[in-house]
């Protein structure tokens, strides 16, 4: 070989004779030292013993071995402990897994779905036989359609779509262009038909619950909506929405639908507000109207009750005090037959006590040359004397 170096030899390749001193090719002497022989490569026995030795210095108990092993043979049994160990550990790590309370775990072998389990420490197969997904049960999703929805999308373009600000438009069913703002809130209720039955199931609920609304308010008036119908609204919405969703077996469950905002479109909401103001005045002065004919018509019918039972009353009276007259008359008239001097004095007696008995008489007497001693009659019931006065 080119590299050999024999002592004594002067043929060498690299050295004539023996003026070479054991030089190398480059000018070096070998490393081999003493009586000569080329660079000898590294003892790799030696290397494994070492790195024995130093393996079972990490292992409890000296790894079994209580010396120095010439061949590595000694040593083998602590290598494959160690590399036994590492793997039933890491066996051990991949088969036992941790549910939380607000999760479900749905357990895949080799990809396909095989049971799901509940909150808690469980055990599987080890990867890759086994692998789980725990997605989040319990906690309630929003989704937005109308003027909310933009924030549901990070990319500008999604956030700039024309298509955007229309969705909240919609057409009732007296042809009038509404602007509704509504959410929708929703939780996972099967984990396994959640994940493997619905490609996307935020956009799956956002279409159904747009798709839904549209027939809903399509069946119902503007008028309706905003007052008394939104909240019938609301729950019929909800209703067909879960429908649609179990036919789809999208294991979603629909929380609750909220109508955020019913609502002309903007270009035109200062005349419907007009219009609007419009209505109001007129069943304000529709209902003022009505309240006034509810007072003033009973008022009125009252009046005229209250006339003919007076007419009624006064009738009553007029023929009861004719006919009492005209028993009076008769009475006295056929007393009159019986004794008619003494009649007709107890008549002229009766009249002349109903014409004189409120007057002031004074009474004067015949006699004593016709000269009465003054009296003052007149003055002796309180009073007279002011009549008296006012006569003169």
């Amino acid at each position: 070989m080119p590299w050999s170096n024999q002592n004594g030899d002067g043929n060498g390749g690299w050295q004539g004779g023996g003026n070479g001193g054991g030089r190398g090719p480059w000018g070096q002497p070998p490393s081999g030292g003493g009586g000569g022989g080329g660079q000898q490569p590294p003892d790799l026995e030696e290397l494994i013993r070492k790195g024995q030795e130093r393996l079972r210095d990490f292992i409890p108990g000296g790894g079994g071995g209580g010396g120095s092993t010439g061949t590595g043979a000694g040593g083998s049994p602590g290598v494959w402990l160690v590399l036994a160990l590492v793997v039933l550990g890491l066996l051990a790590y991949s088969s036992v897994y941790r549910v939380n309370t607000d999760e479900e775990g749905v357990v895949l072998r080799f990809g396909k779905y095989v049971y799901s389990q509940p909150p808690g420490l469980h055990f599987k197969l080890p990867y890759p036989i086994e692998t789980v997904l725990t997605p989040q049960v319990t906690v309630v999703n929003t989704v937005d359609v109308g003027g909310n929805a933009s924030a549901q999308f990070a990319n500008r373009a999604a956030r700039t779509s024309p298509a955007l600000g229309k969705e909240g438009l919609m057409l009732t069913g007296d042809e009038n262009i509404v602007d509704i703002n509504f959410s929708v809130l929703w939780r996972i209720g099967d984990a396994a038909e959640y994940l493997f039955n619905v490609e996307d199931p935020q956009r799956t609920v956002k279409a159904v619950a747009e798709s839904v609304m549209r027939e809903v308010v399509g069946q119902s008036t503007f008028q309706v909506l905003q007052t008394s119908g939104r909240l019938q609204a609301q729950v019929t919405v909800q209703e067909r929405m879960q429908e649609i969703l179990d036919a789809y077996g999208a294991g979603v469950i629909v929380t609750e639908v909220k109508l955020q905002k019913v609502d002309p479109p903007a270009a035109v909401i200062d005349a419907f507000r007009d219009v609007q103001a419009a209505r109001a005045d007129q069943e304000r002065l529709r209902n003022e109207a009505e309240a006034y004919a509810n007072t003033v018509v009973p008022k009125a019918r009252g009046d005229a009750e209250k006339l003919i039972q007076e007419a009624s009353a006064y009738r009553e009276q007029t023929v009861a005090q004719a006919q009492g007259e005209s028993q009076r008359f008769l009475s006295i008239y056929n007393e009159y037959k019986d004794a008619k001097d003494v009649t007709r004095e107890r008549m002229f007696l009766e009249t002349m006590e109903r014409v004189l008995g409120g007057m002031n008489k004074v009474l004067m007497g015949e006699g004593a040359g016709g000269a009465v001693p003054y009296l003052p009659l007149n003055q002796l019931s309180p009073g007279s004397g002011a009549r008296n006065e006012e006569n003169r």
